[in-house]
């Protein structure tokens, strides 16, 4: 770096240019493997509901968890292209593993994003060295948190409902407004230990879906909050917001992941079947021109998924690679494209992991086949937020350019 803009940017953010091949064939590779291992038992592993101290294990001791973080420090260096792509491929046989990675990403990436510059590189430090696996606490439509102002720190007492990787995290994100005092008004991320005195963890995540996310229930009782649990202060500007249109483009290549998941299994099913329909002119079940067409539309608009998400994921990384020259129209197209993907990806998944049943039979609705894991993931986690309303802000920018408020949604 020579220039000053070139190191004021590199001092804001960590992630410059985009992934190369070599890079992603490497991450690539991890994931598949870690995939594969998953595989084994994903249909068991979800029936017993357990918290996936285990798998959150296998995710760090495979290098994921630090794919992100700067070489620097020890961390893997990579672009946010691989990270996405490491979601989309774990999705494909365990979605809730998925989700755990995923989320970390985009919680740790508050270190670049909120942290002030001076302590960004302790942040850092403290997560790689402790092979930390960040959860959170943040959900924005359950605000029943009071972080109130007790001598150089904080009191936090409240709840906190689907708190995403709270079960096995070793580093919870919470965000909460300061009720009084200097800071009143502001929204504090606070980052706190697992085990961390008066955090009450409830283990009652029992949904149809997305089961082994440890998307718990928090209880804060009178925590105590010590400046070295304050990551920092949210504010408007650009580049600390893309947070949120990072997690929606966690949540476009997680339901691409599950629909490719799917296509994948029922292809297993339907070319194990010996019979066709006794209607049909075709002797083998797969020679079915019924079949074939359903899964012909199924792999073609998977197939059109995959390239918008391909292209988004290349866009967020040129885009939080500019640091502090990102403007808010940046952060609005990438905002708008990335909602883009959010609502195709999600009637395309939900589409998918329902339609493989005509395509695969009666038999492969039986319990043991478990190719309802796929279907209770994306129908449970489609729900996270209302897509009507991402097709709402698409069509209102495409018709008149406007761009929603900044929020954690969009």
């Amino acid at each position: 770096m020579t220039s000053t803009a070139s190191d004021t940017r590199a001092a804001r953010s960590p992630w410059h240019g985009e992934a190369d091949a070599a890079e992603l064939e490497r991450w690539t590779g991890v994931a598949e493997r870690v995939a594969a291992t998953l595989q084994q038992d994903a249909l068991e592993r979800d029936r017993a509901n357990a918290q996936p101290f285990g798998e959150s294990r296998l995710l760090k001791e495979a290098g994921l968890t630090t794919l992100l973080d700067p070489a620097e420090y020890g961390g893997g260096g990579a672009h946010w292209e691989s990270a996405l792509l490491a979601v989309r491929i774990l999705a494909r046989t365990d979605a809730s593993i998925a989700q755990l990675l995923g989320y970390h990403y985009i919680n740790s990436a508050n270190i670049a994003l909120i942290a002030p510059a001076d302590e960004r590189e302790q942040w850092y430090r403290r997560s790689i060295e402790g092979r930390w696996l960040w959860g959170d606490s943040v959900n924005p439509v359950d605000p029943d948190l009071a972080l109130t102002p007790d001598g150089d720190g904080f009191r936090l007492t409240g709840t906190k409902r689907f708190s995403t990787g709270s079960g096995v995290g070793d580093a919870l994100l919470i965000n909460a407004v300061v009720s009084e005092g200097p800071h009143a008004g502001r929204f504090a991320f606070v980052v706190l230990p697992f085990g961390h005195e008066g955090v009450e963890l409830v283990d009652g995540w029992d949904f149809l879906g997305q089961r082994l996310s440890a998307s718990n229930t928090v209880r804060y009782h009178d925590v105590r909050v010590d400046p070295e649990h304050v990551l920092g202060f949210a504010s408007d500007d650009p580049f600390e917001t893309l947070v949120t249109p990072g997690i929606q483009l966690v949540f476009g290549n997680l339901y691409l992941g599950i629909a490719q998941g799917a296509l994948e299994q029922a292809r297993r099913l339907t070319n194990a079947r010996p019979n066709s329909w006794f209607l049909s002119p075709a002797e083998l079940y797969r020679d079915d021109p019924f079949v074939r067409r359903l899964y012909g539309e199924l792999v073609a608009r998977t197939a059109a998924v995959e390239a918008l998400a391909d292209r988004a994921n290349r866009s967020f990384d040129r885009t939080i690679s500019l640091g502090h020259e990102l403007t808010a129209e940046h952060r609005a197209a990438l905002e708008i494209e990335i909602a883009t993907l959010k609502v195709v990806s999600s009637d395309t998944a939900i589409d998918v992991a329902n339609r493989v049943f005509e395509a695969t039979g009666s038999s492969s609705a039986a319990s043991s086949v478990g190719l309802d894991l796929h279907w209770r993931n994306i129908r449970t986690h489609s729900l996270h937020d209302p897509v009507d309303y991402k097709k709402l802000e698409v069509g209102a920018h495409f018709l008149t350019g406007v761009v929603q408020p900044i929020s954690l949604y969009t």
